[in-house]
């Protein structure tokens, strides 16, 4: 059976109540591996999306424009957090502009900012120049750039690179959902827009909506 017929008859098969009890895990659907050491976490009310991705990823960069769909399916439900990671010799600079922006309450700006300047205007976004320039577009400050110069946040963006082999990412964008379920474009035929669809199945299945 082929990938996107069975996936269709996933999608079918929402139509229909899951039953289960309060303390069992749901009967997920959907395409996923579930990460080995890791456990299903899910509390009834929210479940968390870690996005692992990379700013120099053309995949990472159509999949975003995706993402508000997957949110728009269930308003307040989702706890959506972005873990940048950089492949190879792409440089990390992008994942500390970006942690540095998620701390001052701008990360979303700096993170369509950051693929907007690298697929768009083409533009080198490991030069500290051009990560300055995002910053002030995005409306951070001068310490935005003295602490993006100092490497402030050269720890986390290693962190985030640590966190991606815990977890055994080796593709962008790979998404974890509520702790252990694991999806990713090489699933599903290279395809963000059956990504964005299976997400959705995932959450429903889990979120039993």
């Amino acid at each position: 059976m082929g990938l996107k017929k069975l996936f269709m008859i996933l999608l079918l098969l929402t139509s229909f109540p899951i039953l289960v009890s309060a303390e069992q895990r749901p009967s997920i659907m959907g395409i996923y591996d579930e990460v080995p050491g890791q456990r299903f976490v899910f509390d009834g009310k929210q479940v968390e999306v870690i996005e692992f991705l990379s700013f120099y990823c053309g995949h990472c960069y159509e999949f975003e424009k995706l993402i508000p769909v997957i949110k728009g399916n269930f308003p307040k439900k989702i706890k959506w957090k972005v873990v940048p990671v950089h492949w190879g010799k792409g440089s990390p600079k992008p994942a500390e502009a970006y942690f540095l922006a998620v701390e001052a309450g701008k990360g979303d700006e700096m993170k369509k900012a950051l693929f907007e300047a690298f697929f768009i205007e083409k533009k080198d976004i490991g030069d500290i120049e051009v990560l300055e320039r995002l910053g002030t577009k995005v409306g951070l400050g001068f310490d935005f750039s003295l602490r993006l110069r100092t490497g402030e946040k050269a720890l986390n963006a290693e962190e985030a690179i640590t966190l991606s082999r815990i977890y055994g990412i080796d593709e962008t964008p790979t998404l974890i959902i509520a702790g252990n379920l694991k999806e990713s474009p090489g699933m599903l035929d290279h395809n963000v827009n059956i990504l964005r669809d299976n997400t959705i199945l995932i959450l429903r299945s889990i979120l039993r909506k």
